[in-house]
């Protein structure tokens, strides 16, 4: 009964005051831990929602006030929503769309082919939705999304559940879609596969705030001043302590032992190993985008 009368309540800003701009032909990620705020944003953007404070203005459009003109020129697909008719094929899907978005039939042909071959699903338009595999279903979607050829896309999760070579393949035709028709497109993805791959700007947010935004390589070179030294050595009874005096050690289950050591040391650290250890291989790499996903949001600097 007290929680009817005496309810206790807490507020929590989906989005807090965030700003940003993005150029036409950009193709920039957006990206954060679950909660922080990236779909409430897409879906602003798009015009789904509106915002209690603050503006928003795509193409010189006002999102929430959904005039025909700004619906026609974007497009947002979210990976665990559909909007293909699941016991028709996805070609009555396209055929509504193009009533909905006033295409005229030549130009509905000459971009359905286009996509549909950028995709390899031509053999697939027919097949009813229910028959498709979940990565088919998937291009299908994104085809629905872009028959009306929207100079924005909003990307929100568009390879959550593809496994490794659907998720290329979808990637692929991101980025030949972005280079093709010069789109401008906001990525929100929880693989960083996705991200490496497409994105030059990144956009990170956190509990509803921007934490970083810029060149994904800036992000790699302030947050992670550091590489990976992945040595195997030829025997097992090495002394530990010895090993803690090369570098922090991230990983130990000899033979193997990984190394974050400072950038500018690599080299000679590596040298030192293999001059003073017996060494079957040895390995220099960058720092893995997950690891320096996770410094961005607990601030921290290697060191």
């Amino acid at each position: 009964m007290r929680s009817i009368f005496i309810r206790k309540t807490q507020e929590i800003k989906a989005v807090d005051d965030i700003s940003f701009a993005i150029d036409q032909g950009e193709l920039v990620g957006f990206i954060g831990p679950n909660g922080a705020g990236k779909t409430t944003t897409l879906k602003c953007l798009s015009g789904l929602l509106y915002p209690s404070t603050g503006s928003i203005k795509v193409f010189g459009f006002t999102p929430f006030e959904r005039k025909k003109e700004f619906l026609k020129q974007i497009s947002l697909v979210m990976g665990q929503k559909n909007q293909l008719w699941w016991d028709l094929p996805a070609m009555e899907t396209f055929r509504l769309n193009k009533e909905i978005y006033e295409i005229e039939e030549k130009a509905f042909q000459k971009t359905l082919a286009e996509l549909s071959g950028l995709l390899e699903i031509e053999n697939l338009l027919t097949v009813p939705v229910r028959q498709l595999s979940l990565g088919q279903r998937m291009k299908m979607e994104l085809v629905a999304a872009l028959l009306h050829r929207p100079k924005v896309l909003f990307l929100d999760e568009p390879t959550i559940g593809l496994d490794v070579v659907m998720q290329k393949k979808v990637r692929d035709f991101i980025a030949e879609y972005n280079r093709q028709y010069s789109s401008t497109i906001l990525l929100t993805s929880h693989y960083m596969a996705d991200v490496k791959q497409l994105c030059r700007r990144l956009i990170i947010i956190d509990h509803g705030r921007i934490v970083y935004d810029g060149d994904f390589k800036n992000l790699v070179m302030k947050y992670a001043n550091f590489k990976i030294i992945t040595v195997l050595f030829k025997e097992r009874n090495l002394d530990k302590d010895k090993l803690a005096k090369i570098g922090q050690i991230k990983e130990i289950d000899l033979p193997k032992v990984v190394f974050a050591v400072p950038v500018a040391q690599a080299t000679s650290i590596a040298a030192r190993i293999l001059q003073n250890l017996p060494v079957e291989d040895l390995n220099i790499e960058e720092p893995e985008i997950e690891e320096v996903i996770r410094l961005v949001f607990s601030k921290k600097k290697y060191g």
